[in-house]
């Protein structure tokens, strides 16, 4: 714990702020930070913000799990979403299938696309997000591409992404110039710490912000209801994740 917060609820506070304002924001499967975020973005609206957890029975609308989640998307029923990768490229390119050799003889095999390239395309704001930051994640070029981060002129592309979060430093997504821009660094990190573990170059200000702390009303939130809350889905995650309550 750090300056009276955990790393996860400074993510979860971090990610939390990039949803504010969305009507409906879809979690897919081992994502408990994004989650939770969703959670406490709908309980600071008052409920005006809807949540589908995949995996959760309280916080799910979905009765036909992925099916229904493509088909909200598709009709641009769906906010914002969150991705990942076993590697992540400066242009935004994720990569879920694999690494090391040709495919499909990777060395390295992860679970799979699934609908990452569908969900890339048609949602309006796509979160990245990984828990480690390091060359071995945040790669020059990725191995191969599961979903391009963006696409070429003239193609109908409604969705792409817009920021991604990490434990050192939140980026910014240029989908115009197709490149990261660093948004602000996580208390107590350098801007050499983030260089030194990053594969791929991006864009700094001149002045770099230093990413805000959870405010206290988000912490008695994220320790009391959304703790329980999320604890429904990953109690392991509920259990480790926040500090106590005062």
């Amino acid at each position: 714990m750090s300056a009276g917060h955990t790393p996860q609820e400074l993510l979860i506070a971090v990610v939390a702020r990039l949803l504010e304002g969305c009507g409906h924001v879809a979690v897919g499967a081992s994502s408990p930070i994004p989650g939770a975020a969703a959670l406490l973005v709908r309980a600071l609206s008052g409920g005006a913000t809807r949540v589908s957890i995949l995996g959760s029975t309280r916080n799910n609308f979905f009765t036909n799990g992925g099916t229904e989640l493509f088909d909200c998307a598709a009709q641009g029923r769906i906010d914002a979403f969150f991705l990942g990768g076993g590697q992540i490229d400066g242009q935004a390119n994720i990569n879920l299938v694999g690494a090391g050799g040709e495919y499909p003889r990777h060395k390295v095999r992860w679970p799979g696309s699934f609908g990452s390239a569908f969900l890339y395309f048609v949602v309006p704001k796509v979160i990245l997000f990984r828990e480690e930051h390091t060359r071995r994640v945040f790669v020059p070029r990725v191995e191969f591409i599961s979903a391009p981060g963006v696409s070429e002129p003239g193609v109908y592309r409604p969705g792409g992404p817009q920021a991604m979060v990490t434990p050192l430093c939140l980026f910014a997504f240029d989908r115009d110039r197709g490149r990261f821009r660093l948004a602000s660094l996580h208390p107590g990190v350098t801007l050499e710490q983030v260089r030194d573990n990053t594969g791929f170059d991006f864009d700094v200000p001149d002045a770099v912000p230093t990413t805000a702390v959870p405010e206290p009303d988000r912490l008695d939130l994220l320790r009391n209801s959304i703790r329980g809350e999320i604890a429904e889905i990953y109690p392991r995650f509920a259990a480790g994740a926040f500090a106590d309550a005062a």
